[in-house]
């Protein structure tokens, strides 16, 4: 509580108080009293005052300083009045009952927003099922009728499933850990898989894959993984030159696997690098060279990866981009691989 604030506050009662004490001198001065005895009283007077005030001030400073700590020590500060004790003035208790009446109008209101979020990520979640149904049919029939226009078509439901497994990731973002299935995987296993999701996308682009294939494995959640190998080739993709190469290669640091994915693309810009796992940021490339960057994919990628406790690091110097997932592997495992 602020001193000056409260003094300045007290300033009615005080001038009425000045006025009582002239009021009482005149009096006693009329009735015949002495100077020294007015005097007196009115000295006392002013000391009984100024002692109340002072100790008036002491307790509330106490009690607001407590009441504020407290604040700010919680994480839901709507929920003080829960905590807090219960005043003994009554009009702190006016206070009081009203904070009890947000609060409680905050927890239903906050009740509300995470039903609907619920509700929004549940329909987003049904969504994404049902509409595989189709892609995967369309896929299917046009595997199955190989013509010139098919392959354009396999290119655009490639595209169209990374977007729905997109979505429903990011849907599924907040709570991985009720999707968990964690297993000792190889590695290569993983890339060949996503290689063989993005295959058509590679293929129309003249994209070459070089891979320096080893048996390390780890333990994770194969379909994380391999969505989080997803993003980056695609990005590696998008960010292509003329001729595009992606490299893929393990090497040991420590106790740790770590998987390189190394492109020959345009590069990321240095001042952007620090930005590129934040939500949303495309950056100065994504925004001239990728027209439909969203800056949602290393973002989801960078999410992931600290769920599973998966290291993710980039480095780009000029042209081409490395980005490193480094996998912890515990001594048992790393003395039996070494």
């Amino acid at each position: 509580m602020n001193g000056k604030a409260y003094w300045k506050q007290q300033i009615p009662l005080l001038f009425l108080h000045f006025l009582c004490m002239i009021a009482l001198a005149v009096f006693l001065w009329v009735n015949g009293n002495r100077p020294d005895s007015i005097f007196l009283v009115l000295a006392i007077w002013l000391l009984i005052i100024a002692a109340w005030l002072w100790k008036s001030y002491r307790n509330r400073k106490g009690i607001l300083d407590e009441l504020l700590c407290i604040t700010e020590q919680l994480d839901e500060r709507y929920l003080i009045a829960e905590v807090m004790d219960k005043p003994e003035r009554a009009d702190d208790r006016v206070y009081y009952q009203i904070l009890k009446m947000a609060g409680k109008s905050m927890l239903e209101q906050i009740g509300a927003v995470r039903r609907e979020r619920m509700e929004y990520k549940d329909n987003i979640e049904q969504w994404v099922h049902e509409i595989k149904t189709p892609i995967t049919a369309m896929r299917l029939l046009c595997e199955n009728h190989r013509y010139g226009l098919t392959k354009e078509l396999l290119v655009e439901l490639e595209k169209i499933n990374r977007f729905t497994e997109q979505a429903l990731y990011y849907a599924r973002s907040e709570h991985t850990e009720k999707d968990y299935s964690v297993r000792e995987i190889r590695l290569f296993d993983v890339v060949h898989q996503a290689i063989a999701e993005n295959k058509y996308m590679l293929l129309q682009n003249g994209v070459s894959i070089e891979l320096r294939e080893t048996n390390d494995t780890v333990y994770s959640d194969e379909k994380w993984v391999c969505f989080i190998l997803n993003q980056i080739i695609v990005n590696s993709v998008k960010y292509r030159t003329k001729q595009p190469i992606i490299k893929v290669y393990t090497m040991r640091q420590g106790s740790n696997v770590v998987l390189c994915i190394q492109d020959n693309g345009i590069g990321i810009d240095a001042g952007d690098l620090p930005r590129i796992f934040e939500k949303g940021f495309t950056g100065k490339n994504g925004r001239s060279a990728a027209q439909d960057a969203t800056g949602i994919g290393l973002y989801l990628c960078k999410r992931l990866c600290d769920k599973l406790d998966i290291g993710l690091c980039a480095d780009s110097t000029g042209q081409g981009t490395t980005l490193r997932l480094s996998f912890h592997v515990n001594d048992f495992i790393y003395q039996v691989q070494g």
